[in-house]
């Protein structure tokens, strides 16, 4: 099994969680009350490379329990291979992470216990009931007995599928599947836990419902690993590394990273020809940044008044009118393409990735979760 939702794969799939042939499982301990602003991950320097291509390039940053930390970035940008990488699932080529005190390279079984783990693609037993799935992941975790059976009943009621345990897995609507694999993911109470783009393929409401969950893990101490490509969830992380290209370009949270904008001002312009105006603006002095966000600009000024002025005169003479030129506060989105564009103008050549414009990360329609 691989890949958005479930546990860590079973003794069938590579790199198991299973406890060494021989050994007997203590029950898991809950994971303890946050205590300190003492880094729970540290990662210093990490680099993965396939062959001549780098997926993840010398990646540094550390993470306080109880935190909810979000790595940012459009498919590709290395989000995934950083979480394999801290689960033990997949050796880094250079650099160092330790994850609950635990080297991820030298100690990769015992990291697999303490921690937990939803893949990109839901990777339960489909032809399996609810109860049963849950059986065998408990047992995965060493849990027997009383334990398993509290714990269980506390992963239904999480998920809000109590009630639901004979149906067959295969047959639940995603949100519920989704729920359903963050309940396996947690029976053992892990302290950390790692959930990769878990929110894919599910509708706004059940959305919703998995980030309260989140918030309510945040609220107990447990430490919250999200990647992300939607930019509303981004949002709601304690913190952020954005990244492009195998590299975090940023990292701070959202009021931080937004501070890029200080002392500048972003208009969004609205005209008939918005691609002729990009091309107008865009060889303009006076224009700091100008980019496409739909049919319309967000163009960066070092002066508000003085930019809509000389936006209005070139659109004037142009006669691409009627037009609107607008003050607007800077959006995550807009922080991303900026920081992309910078560090693509700064980097230097790497001929195992082509160039491309990269494509930001999603705002989906609906309410915000």
């Amino acid at each position: 099994m691989t890949g958005t939702q479930g546990a860590l794969p079973p003794a069938a799939s590579p790199s198991p969680p299973a406890l060494p042939a021989g050994t007997p499982a203590a029950p898991p301990q809950p994971a303890a009350p946050p205590t300190s602003s003492a880094p729970v991950i540290e990662v210093e320097g990490l680099v993965k490379r396939f062959g001549d291509f780098t997926a993840v390039d010398d990646v540094s940053f550390t993470v306080s329990r109880g935190e909810v930390f979000g790595l940012l970035g459009s498919n590709g940008a290395g989000k995934s291979t950083i979480i394999r990488m801290l689960c033990g699932l997949m050796h880094p080529t250079a650099g160092r992470a330790r994850v609950a005190g635990l080297d991820v390279a030298a100690e990769p079984e015992r990291l697999k216990r303490r921690i937990g783990y939803m893949t990109q693609r839901f990777s339960l037993y489909e032809d399996l009931p609810v109860e049963q799935n849950l059986r065998f992941f408990g047992g995965i975790y060493g849990l027997r007995g009383a334990r398993l059976a509290e714990r269980q009943a506390w992963a239904l009621d999480m998920a809000d599928l109590a009630g639901k345990e004979k149906l067959l897995t295969g047959s639940l609507p995603a949100g519920w599947k989704q729920r359903l694999a963050l309940g396996c993911a947690l029976l053992h109470r892990p302290e950390i836990v790692f959930l990769d783009e878990p929110t894919g393929s599910v509708d706004p409401v059940s959305r919703r419902r998995f980030w309260q969950l989140i918030d309510g893990l945040a609220r107990d101490g447990v430490t919250i690993i999200v990647t992300t490509h939607y930019l509303d969830e981004a949002e709601r992380c304690d913190r952020l590394a954005l990244m492009h290209d195998g590299r975090v370009v940023a990292l701070g949270t959202v009021a931080e990273l937004k501070e890029v904008f200080a002392g500048r001002a972003l208009l969004e312009v609205t005209c008939p020809r918005f691609l002729d105006a990009l091309r107008r603006l865009e060889s303009a002095d006076w224009v700091l940044e100008a980019t496409v966000f739909g049919t319309r600009l967000h163009v960066v000024v070092a002066d508000a008044d003085e930019g809509r002025r000389r936006i209005a005169e070139a659109l004037t003479a142009d006669g691409n009118t009627p037009f609107a030129v607008e003050r607007i506060v800077p959006s995550l989105e807009d922080v991303f393409i900026h920081l992309i564009e910078r560090a693509g103008a700064n980097r230097p050549e790497r001929p195992d990735r082509p160039e491309r414009r990269e494509r930001p990360p999603e705002r989906p329609e609906g309410p915000k979760p």
